[in-house]
């Protein structure tokens, strides 16, 4: 296949984030790697221009639940060659932790990185998006964005509030260059999972 991807790939250095950047990095002329740890970005950074030396390859360190890191990510994305065609919101976090012993600042730290932060990123994002002549928006969800789960009460709210965003903004964009989806994976074997 054609490597005529340019992506901007949110929560890149975590399990899922650098096994995604890993499957699309063959596929890309470009992507940009988000996350919060410089060091890893550039570990994974380095690690895909070994496996795959056509692509340019850029990395932003960001927190994207605050506007000046969400401008910096919407800033290097303006800057991909040949721009961006694929925005891939893999960013999350979630605790294990009975509703009433959740602190208010974990609650709402997960609300804003699961749903809010990606909702604003998209709306800042989607002018570069709407440019070429096929764009896609891929949300990652979780399986728990369809099913309630003891325990996971923020996490399951925040879930199921992005995959109503995503399928009201799809229906929002439906008949243009941009589709809009939501991938739901179910458990995974990574480090937001903890032993719990």
């Amino acid at each position: 296949m054609k490597a005529d991807l340019g992506v901007v790939l949110t929560g890149a250095t975590g399990g899922m984030g650098a096994a995604i950047a890993r499957a699309l990095a063959p596929r890309s002329r470009s992507m940009l790697l988000v996350g919060r740890d410089a060091g890893k970005l550039a570990a994974l950074a380095g690690e895909l221009a070994r496996q795959c030396p056509a692509v340019e390859l850029r990395t932003v360190s960001a927190d994207l639940n605050s506007r000046d890191g969400r401008a910096a990510v919407v800033a290097a994305a303006e800057a991909l060659p040949g721009g961006v065609n694929l925005l891939v919101n893999n960013a999350g976090v979630g605790e294990l932790c009975w509703f009433p012993d959740q602190s208010e600042a974990a609650i709402e730290r997960i609300v804003q990185t699961n749903l809010l932060a990606p909702m604003l990123l998209v709306r800042a994002l989607l002018p570069q998006l709407l440019r070429p002549a096929r764009a896609r928006i891929v949300n990652v969800g979780s399986i728990l964005g369809d099913i309630g789960h003891p325990g996971s009460v923020a996490y399951c709210a925040s879930k199921f509030a992005l995959r109503g965003f995503t399928e009201a903004l799809r229906r929002e964009l439906a008949g243009g260059t941009v589709r809009v989806q939501y991938l739901a994976p179910r458990a995974t074997r990574t480090a937001l999972n903890s032993p719990a």
